[in-house]
């Protein structure tokens, strides 16, 4: 809504509306009311371009999640003020702090009834060993909900109980030991903040933005983004302390963002958007060099050259041709299937970017085809989908039939309705018996074949050719990995 993206702000519905339209094939979307695809969005405010990447809130897309937290140089955590912490939260924490993400916190529905505000920022403290540092302080919670004061520039935000179908913000300068904190606030609600604001300016350590930056310490921010209030101090305290895009790892050497020669990655894929064409959407991050449309850049992985002829703009309303593009910037690359989750397009050396993770799936699942005749069609189907990074494909040695695993069960429901919509192919899933999944790698192809042989009905390739392993319990994982000790088994893998 601050850039101007939306009219309305808990439009997160009205968005959704546009965006369905646009994406209606995504029946499970429409149907179910749920975001099941990360989103991009690009906005201006106060001068400095944001690249917004929203991403599914539902655990079962965890991996789209995941990966999007790779294309993204610092990361808002939205806590509910009465709930706190939740699982979710805590799975992507574990990712930034894998990454050293720096993280602002953004303390929400400060308007209804929440936890006692010592107490949730203790339990950021201590779950996530996070240092944490208040930047806003909220005056009173849910009905008794005054404001909020700014820590660093000593005022009071007041709240505006509208229906934040407005942006309406009024700021009182008053120290905590000036009588117009009296004046403004009534004498009982300005005493207790002074109070508080001693605790917390003698309980908490000073903002620092090396610690900050290196993912040690999270500044925080009270506010109801319902009733956009609170928003503004949040957006500026982006603008004045995350950092601009940053320095990226490759196989070969570290990209700078300032160098003359264009670089960046695919972190997701989208199919079909246009069922007529079957084409895909390929969400390219900058990461060094100015871009400009027509631009030649090498597809490393394949070696050809591509000429970006008709890169997007997710912007905030629409989308319009990217004709030029800077590090940071998130484009849209209409292709036919030749790129793919971690593909490093380049314009100088062949590089590869790092730390674009494939998951061992949680859920695995038979593919069960009703007609036999279309099994050409479902592989290219499943391959597809597997291209998007929504699941992954696995052709057991044995030569039963495809294996699928996913993170969570809902997105089988996905899969069954877009090979359907899609493709024309009715089909199922039923249970394999298998329950988890494991690369497996050796040193010796002695070794691999020794483990193999021992192991015929439970291995499998993926779609790059890997060995996988596929075990039945985890019982019988643990005991493979004992009995087979030369063998790596591993529950990530690269890619590119």
């Amino acid at each position: 809504m601050f850039g101007g993206a939306i009219q309305m702000a808990g439009a997160v519905r009205a968005r959704g509306e546009q965006r369905r339209t646009r994406s209606d094939w995504m029946a499970i979307e429409k149907e179910r009311g749920i975001s099941v695809s990360a989103s991009v969005m690009s906005f201006e405010y106060s001068g400095l371009s944001f690249n917004l990447l929203d991403t599914p809130g539902h655990e079962d897309f965890s991996e789209d999640t995941y990966r999007t937290l790779t294309a993204v140089d610092s990361a808002v955590m939205v806590l509910d003020a009465a709930k706190g912490i939740e699982t979710q939260t805590l799975k992507l924490f574990e990712v930034c702090r894998l990454r050293d993400v720096p993280i602002i916190t953004f303390v929400n529905k400060v308007d209804r009834e929440g936890r006692e505000t010592f107490d949730l920022l203790h339990e950021v403290e201590k779950t996530l060993a996070l240092d944490v540092c208040p930047v806003t302080w909220p005056i009173g919670m849910g009905r008794d909900l005054k404001g909020v004061y700014d820590l660093v520039n000593d005022r009071v935000i007041m709240f505006d109980p509208g229906r934040g179908d407005h942006i309406a913000e009024i700021s009182v300068d008053a120290s905590l030991d000036s009588p117009k904190l009296d004046e403004v606030l009534g004498k009982a609600a300005a005493d207790r903040l002074r109070e508080e604001v001693e605790l917390v300016r003698g309980g908490y350590p000073e903002f620092d933005l090396e610690s900050f930056r290196a993912g040690h310490l999270t500044p925080v921010f009270f506010g109801s983004a319902l009733k956009t209030f609170g928003v503004a101090e949040l957006l500026k305290g982006i603008g004045q302390l995350a950092p601009p895009p940053v320095a990226r790892p490759t196989d070969k050497r570290v990209v700078e963002p300032d160098e003359a020669k264009v670089s960046g990655f695919v972190f997701k894929v989208q199919a079909n958007m246009d069922p007529n064409h079957r084409d895909r959407i390929a969400f390219f991050r900058i990461c060094s060099g100015r871009f400009k449309r027509g631009m030649k850049v090498k597809h490393v992985r394949s070696g050809k050259v591509m000429a970006l002829v008709n890169p997007v703009f997710f912007l905030a309303r629409d989308r319009e041709l990217a004709e030029e593009a800077f590090p940071g910037d998130i484009m849209g690359i209409p292709n036919h299937g030749q790129l793919r989750i971690g593909d490093t397009l380049s314009e100088s050396e062949d590089m590869n970017f790092l730390g674009i993770p494939t998951f061992a799936p949680e859920v695995l699942r038979r593919v069960r085809l009703d007609d036999p005749m279309k099994a050409k069609q479902l592989k290219k189907a499943l391959e597809d989908l597997a291209e998007e990074g929504v699941s992954q494909v696995f052709k057991p040695l044995d030569g039963s039939t495809w294996i699928v695993g996913v993170v969570g069960p809902l997105q089988f429901d996905v899969l069954t309705t877009r090979i359907e919509s899609e493709y024309n192919i009715k089909a199922g899933f039923e249970d394999g018996g298998f329950v988890t999944a494991r690369w497996v790698a050796a040193d010796t192809e002695a070794e691999m074949k020794r483990f193999m042989d021992g192991n015929k009905s439970n291995m499998a390739e993926d779609r790059d050719g890997g060995m996988v392993y596929l075990a039945r319990n985890s019982w019988q994982l643990n005991r493979a990995q004992q009995d087979f000790e030369k063998i790596r088994f591993t529950a990530t893998r690269e890619q590119h």
